[in-house]
């Protein structure tokens, strides 16, 4: 829920005042259209139905990171799955994350509240800086990279090294301006982009189908755990933001079935392709696009998914914006929208390319989101959440639950350490040797991970209640 303006009751509200409230879902933005608040003190409007949703995270679940990415599902050369057990880890995967998606958007759409609002409830409103400036970062780095992703796409469809700066300033100009209207952003997105891409991606799998799809790992399910575990990983990565649509859904039950439905259908149709097209092109990630480009007409529905991928950018660009909005709750979301925009856009233009390690420091930080959604869930539906979120400005800490948190964090680099940095990466890998633990193809990071907080978040439920109700 939106925090209580200085107007308001002396009495804080809470997620269920909130839900007890009738949605303005008339709230006019520019030239009368129904627009997203521009604070976070004002009620979101409940506009957006199944379709919507399910269009919004169909264009999110495909993505040119998405065709290239699938290497990491494949393994490395010489010791490749067999192309049933990738495509298996790529369906169960994407299951499994997407039913935890399901869930962080479920719940933004109960309390009405963005993604990172919403651990005013968990934490308190202090305590929730903390997440909320890792999920700025986080967002700001996945902007910039998307910005890149698309100028380096436009460059392969135009057959050009050059003019980098000019696809960067044009996708960042794009961005930007969806993150102004994001409702009608996604009102676009349903009407005309879904079905677009659809095409595509249809087009795609036939041709590059009719063409065969080889199969090195013939018989090889060794390492299918490891990959199941990386598709839930990119699945949950959608996770810190999805409040920040579902908060305008009409009812909980469409912002559920609506995101995992259109996210699972699609991840997995971008994997499974970009896989088709990975073995086709020998393994070689840096060749998939010319598996696209060698059909008949490919630059026309490469060049469709290119430009697509602006709401990848869209999504990280205004997730940022409120998250900010956590911080600075009255602050313009247009202004904040308009700034990050701005930001992203001047970082790709003096970025060439990510290196190594700030990758891997981007994926340290998505793992802290894992465990959290974990103890947000449990929170939520069996703990301190039943007697109704205290979401205002003056949400007391709640120490405790950091405890959870911060453990099933540890779980997941004692399974699985992000290399950021070699004095990191011993210091897990010592603990391992300490507890005489060696990473099996069972252990998951991310199952384990959610699974561990969610358990201690349980049993820890009768002293949070106890703390809600007094």
């Amino acid at each position: 829920m939106p925090p209580a303006s200085p107007s308001s009751s002396s009495s804080a509200p809470t997620s269920k005042d909130f839900l007890d409230r009738p949605a303005d879902a008339t709230a006019p933005g520019t030239d009368g259209r129904v627009e997203a608040p521009l604070v976070l003190d004002t009620e979101p409007p409940r506009t957006l139905r199944f379709r919507d949703h399910f269009a919004l995270w169909m264009n999110l679940g495909v993505s040119l990171i998405g065709f290239s990415t699938a290497a990491t599902v494949l393994g490395e050369k010489g010791s490749e799955l067999s192309l049933a057990a990738a495509v298996t880890a790529i369906v169960a995967g994407t299951a499994v994350g997407t039913a935890m998606l399901g869930v962080a958007a479920l719940i933004g759409a109960r309390t009405g509240a963005p993604a990172m609002a919403n651990l005013r409830g968990l934490f308190g409103t202090r305590l929730s800086y903390l997440p909320t400036v890792l999920n700025i970062v986080q967002c700001i780095g996945w902007g910039v990279f998307e910005l890149l992703t698309i100028s380096a796409g436009a460059q392969t469809v135009a057959h050009t090294t050059g003019y980098r700066w000019l696809f960067v300033l044009a996708a960042g100009a794009l961005t930007t301006a969806l993150t102004i209207w994001p409702l009608g952003a996604i009102a676009v997105l349903r009407r005309f982009v879904a079905g677009a891409v659809a095409v595509a991606m249809v087009y795609f799998t036939v041709q590059l189908g009719r063409q065969g799809v080889p199969d090195p790992g013939a018989g090889n399910w060794h390492g299918f755990l490891g990959a199941t575990d990386a598709m839930i990983a990119v699945s949950i990565s959608f996770v810190p933001m999805a409040a920040d649509y579902t908060r305008h859904s009409r009812t909980a039950g469409s912002s559920f079935w609506g995101s995992f439905s259109g996210y699972t259908v699609a991840q997995v149709w971008c994997y499974v392709l970009g896989l088709m097209a990975l073995l086709q092109s020998d393994g070689d990630p840096s060749r998939i696009f010319d598996s696209f480009l060698g059909v008949w007409a490919g630059w026309l529905f490469l060049l469709v998914l290119v430009l697509r991928e602006t709401d990848q950018s869209f999504a990280n660009v205004y997730s940022t914006a409120m998250s900010l909005q956590n911080l600075l709750p009255r602050v313009d979301r247009r202004v904040l929208s308009g700034g990050i925009g701005v930001l992203t856009t001047v970082l790709a233009l003096r970025i060439d390319r990510f290196t190594d390690t700030y990758s891997n420091f981007l994926g340290l930080i998505g793992s802290v989101f894992v465990p959290l959604l974990a103890v947000l869930a449990v929170d939520y539906f069996f703990g301190a959440g039943r007697h109704g979120w205290d979401l205002s400005e003056k949400a007391p800490s709640r120490w405790l639950m950091l405890l959870p948190w911060v453990l099933g964090f540890a779980v997941y680099q004692f399974i699985a350490p992000t290399a950021v940095a070699g004095w990191w990466t011993d210091f897990w890998t010592s603990a391992q040797r300490a507890l005489h633990f060696t990473p099996q193809e069972w252990t998951s990071a991310s199952l384990f991970a959610f699974l561990v907080p969610a358990l201690v978040t349980w049993a820890l439920t009768p002293l949070t209640r106890r703390a809600a109700r007094a």
